[in-house]
């Protein structure tokens, strides 16, 4: 598209779409085709389908070598890795966690009777801020849940030092950050434990999965027990547990994904990268950095939107793209505590979360991946320059066009 067409040339405005497919955020990223039929023609001969066959405990073998860690116990997926992680650790009462994430992350308290107290982000990293944590606990308070947002790390000094100085649970949700590192440390070794999740929408997918992470020998034996009903033997149980297992599919597609992940973050580099060439010198539109001092997956294209510099809003840019069937999303919106069941239970959260306000309201997410390529990204990036060239304009129809909707 040349960026001085006319805006006739937008969809919202009657024109055809860029794309005739939907560019999604998040589109799976899919290995070596041939490679997972094999496994899978392996796991139909054998007829070992569950239970802890060999795809799971090879998966589980791989994920603890690339994060460094001693355990990793696979799961069906990372909510319910989550609810098992948090029981094993006997947390109660209170649980202090961001609002800025996936309402899974709330609701796997929540699930257990446990209040999930939202506390505020720091706005360099979209993550906690120590400082905030530590004037939210209260007697009630048994653990500090993080979560590693975009793969950049918490401040984990801080809030490791605050768990131990308090006598807290320190648990990682580090959902969006497998493959990455921080100060030299790959995440997954932080903390009592952290959860990673294999679902279709991340670098890695296992087609539906999660896995817990731990160096502590004691908590993986306990979550071993749990994940499986707490089965110590064939007919023997020595604690209350619930299915959790994974299965010898989703592994073996985890298992094809990761020999593959190299190539899967090579592709989100060089996209991250043009998208940042791209989009150089729009006024208004701020990319998350990736700071070369730590490992990165390049997983997510964030676009910080400052309203007061575009005019169209954030809301109405993604109009505009869906309009275009490029799918971008606005992560994390509203923030869990603007979500039932938290919003009727803290009404007023909103009023000690000032940059989780503020970010909800600003962050856009771009399509990237291995479904998406330089000519996908240079049309994105065009129809974004045509917008914001002509934002006034732009901003004059929109009106109009809800007005005469109106």
């Amino acid at each position: 598209m040349d960026t001085k067409q006319s805006l006739d040339s937008l969809a919202i405005f009657g024109a055809a779409p860029a794309f005739t497919e939907l560019l999604h955020v998040g589109r799976p990223n899919i290995g070596d085709r041939a490679r997972f039929t094999e496994r899978m023609n392996d796991i139909l001969d054998s007829k070992w389908l569950t239970n802890g066959g060999p795809y799971v405990q090879q998966f589980e073998r791989r994920i603890a070598d690339l994060t460094q860690v001693k355990h990793c116990i696979a799961m069906c997926n990372a909510t319910v890795a989550l609810e098992i992680l948090i029981r094993a650790l006997e947390c109660s009462g209170e649980v202090i966690v961001p609002s800025f994430t996936f309402v899974a992350t709330a609701n796997a308290l929540q699930w257990q009777g446990i209040t999930p107290v939202f506390c505020d982000l720091d706005p360099r990293t979209h993550t906690l801020d120590p400082k905030r944590v530590e004037q939210l606990i209260t007697p009630q308070t048994t653990g500090i849940m993080g979560v590693h947002l975009w793969g950049h790390a918490c401040d984990v000094e801080a809030l490791t030092e605050i768990a131990g100085r308090r006598g807290l649970k320190l648990i990682f949700d580090s959902a969006h950050a497998f493959g990455c590192s921080y100060q030299g440390r790959m995440i997954g070794t932080f903390g009592d434990a952290e959860v990673f999740s294999f679902h279709a929408t991340k670098l890695i997918n296992s087609l539906e999965g999660g896995a817990v992470v731990t160096n502590d020998d004691e908590l993986a034996r306990k979550i071993r027990l749990m994940h499986n009903f707490g089965f110590t033997s064939f007919d023997q149980t020595s604690y209350i547990g619930i299915n959790g297992k994974m299965n010898e599919v989703s592994a073996a597609m985890g298992l094809t994904n990761l020999e593959s992940l190299d190539d899967f973050i090579t592709v989100n580099r060089r996209n991250y990268e043009l998208y940042a060439r791209e989009l150089a010198g729009l006024e208004g539109i701020a990319l998350l950095p990736y700071p070369q001092v730590s490992k990165w997956h390049y997983q997510y294209v964030v676009l910080d939107i400052d309203e007061s510099k575009t005019i169209v809003t954030r809301d109405e840019l993604i109009d505009i793209l869906h309009r275009e069937n490029v799918l971008a999303r606005r992560y994390f919106y509203p923030g869990c505590h603007r979500m039932e069941p938290y919003r009727s239970s803290f009404p007023d959260a909103g009023l000690r979360l000032p940059e989780t306000e503020r970010l909800a309201n600003r962050v856009l997410c771009l399509p990237t991946g291995t479904a998406v390529g330089e000519r996908q990204i240079k049309f994105i990036s065009r129809i974004l320059k045509l917008v914001l060239q002509d934002r006034v304009e732009i901003k004059r129809r929109l009106s109009a066009k809800r007005r005469d909707v109106g």
